[in-house]
């Protein structure tokens, strides 16, 4: 079940920025070992904080996954490993599509996985930069639906 997370305490943000650390490091093969803490002060002082947050909760109620969202954009979307496979990223972004009008997303070129999902969950690539926001030699594409 979907939840949105109203005001998250300091303690879930904590929470999720490790979950999205653990993410990351089964599927962002592609990032320099020393980028992961920059993205990861960046998630937890920026990110998170200015995004709408929505959750899946585990059988213990810690996070299974969590999709951030502003405006009609998806900001971001993990899903703890152990959690991988199970639909939790599909549940998430047909629930912020649906509830919260997001039709934009944008990925990491390199990240193969998740281009196919989205582009599996009727994304398309509409453009693309050469470097990530933070001017890192990742490629991003963004995509709409």
């Amino acid at each position: 079940m979907v939840e949105r997370l109203a005001s998250p305490a300091a303690h879930e943000l904590d929470a999720l920025t490790d979950l999205w650390e653990r993410s990351v490091r089964v599927t962002h093969d592609f990032l320099a070992p020393e980028d992961i803490p920059f993205f990861r002060r960046m998630v937890r002082q920026e990110a998170l904080p200015a995004a709408e947050i929505y959750v899946i909760r585990d059988s213990g109620n810690g996070f299974a996954a969590f999709a951030g969202i502003g405006a009609d954009r998806l900001e971001m979307l993990f899903v703890a490993p152990s959690a991988r496979g199970k639909g939790l990223g599909r549940e998430l972004v047909e629930h912020v599509a649906v509830h919260c009008g997001v039709r934009r997303v944008d990925v990491n070129e390199q990240n193969a996985q998740a281009a196919g999902f989205y582009a599996r969950m009727g994304f398309r690539i509409v453009s693309r930069d050469a470097l990530d926001p933070s001017g890192r030699p990742y490629p991003i594409l963004h995509l709409e639906r």
